[in-house]
């Protein structure tokens, strides 16, 4: 007999995500000059996107700039763009991001994530 697997929701993303804590740091650059990076962590990743929790307020299809380091220490920044947010508790909120621009070094770090050999902060 068959099985008949529903989903509670539309299923969007491109590729799998695997539930991943990989140290990042969430920069955005503006033209008000109201500049901000914060430390964070991802929760899960793949090659086209990631979800994160962050402090700073951003809104739905802002970009930000997401860095971090190959286990060799060469750093890697990437850009992407909000594509849904979660408020989480009071001045946070859960954070899905879609890489607008994807790079060798991007992945590459992506490849050493799945290896477990998890660059950490320098």
């Amino acid at each position: 007999m068959p099985i008949n697997l529903q989903f509670p929701y539309n299923e969007k993303r491109f590729a799998l995500r695997m539930n991943l804590h990989l140290p990042i740091v969430v920069s955005k650059f503006s033209d008000d000059s109201e500049d901000w990076s914060e430390p964070t962590e991802t929760n899960d990743v793949s090659i086209y996107g990631a979800m994160f929790h962050l402090n700073h307020q951003v809104n739905v299809n802002e970009s930000l700039y997401l860095r971090s380091h190959l286990p060799e220490g060469i750093p890697v920044e990437v850009k992407a763009k909000v594509v849904w947010i979660s408020p989480e508790t009071p001045g946070s909120a859960g954070l899905g991001v879609a890489i607008t621009e994807l790079t060798d070094n991007w992945l590459k770090l992506f490849v050493a994530w799945i290896d477990g050999d998890l660059p950490k902060f320098q």
